[in-house]
């Protein structure tokens, strides 16, 4: 399997999940041309792109969406909440709405070679889910705008061999920055975002002696760095019981304006 951050950010998130004969995405909430860019970085167009999935709704998530139905007819995977609020989003223009495929949390499904399970999340969203993809025995999950976690979503992202976990805020910046106190509220809360050292324990649960690369997702450009990201989970998994130097899990931050390296599994 192959993993790459082609964008990840409160600005826009996309990210590729493949195999040599299934290409994925996970959200188009960035330029249908970054899009495009990043994925001729392997050699790969939106013609070989056999499904997007979506999270949830919102604009860093699905801003692409009617341009890339229309251009190319990619099928579109979601729950079926979100595809209602697709189809309810103005700013995405008229396409066909039959692209859209309704999936259940929970329920496995399949596209080409990779076995895909939706979970649901804690977010402020219709439906909002995260993935997990499966070929040949490898695991890859995705999992951002996370407001809180529990066992079960830990039981879904556990034995990954890769995964990008969101790490949006540090919360004293949260405090202190420039948001009004309403939003500020509703990124603290439960159906937010995880901070940094949330997601730091998420990752330290979800641990395993075979993770080929863990990805720091969807930073706050006002409330994080990531810089700051990094130090602050690499605290959090200080004291795991595989090894002492967090760089042995390949830990790194998924950039919101550049692709990260293609991960092979």
């Amino acid at each position: 399997m192959k993993m790459m951050s082609i964008a990840s950010g409160s600005s826009g998130n996309c990210t590729f999940i493949g195999t040599d004969n299934t290409s994925l995405l996970v959200d188009v909430g960035i330029s249908k041309k970054k899009i495009k860019d990043g994925l001729s970085n392997i050699n790969i167009d939106f013609k070989d792109i056999n499904g997007i999935l979506i999270t949830h709704e919102h604009s860093d998530h699905i801003k692409s969406v009617g341009v890339i139905a229309r251009a190319y007819g990619i099928p579109i995977y979601t729950s079926k909440d979100t595809c209602n609020e697709i189809c309810k989003c103005k700013s995405l223009g008229d396409f066909d709405f039959n692209l859209l495929n309704p999936i259940e949390p929970d329920s496995k499904f399949s596209i080409g070679d990779i076995e895909i399970i939706p979970h649901s999340i804690w977010h402020d969203a219709a439906d909002p889910l995260c993935y997990t993809f499966y070929n040949d025995g490898k695991k890859i999950s995705v999992a951002t705008d996370i407001g809180n976690f529990d066992d079960y979503l830990i039981n879904g992202l556990k034995d990954s061999d890769a995964m990008l976990i969101e790490s949006n805020h540090d919360l004293r910046m949260l405090q202190v920055g420039p948001y009004p106190y309403d939003l500020k509220r509703r990124v603290m809360s439960d159906r937010g975002h995880l901070s940094n050292e949330a997601s730091g324990r998420l990752i330290k649960s979800i641990l395993n002696d075979h993770i080929k690369a863990i990805f720091l997702g969807h930073l706050s450009h006002e409330n994080n760095y990531p810089e700051l990201a990094y130090e602050t989970v690499k605290v959090e998994l200080s004291d795991n019981p595989y090894t002492n130097d967090v760089r042995d899990f390949n830990l790194q931050v998924a950039s919101r304006s550049t692709c990260s390296e293609l991960v092979l599994i």
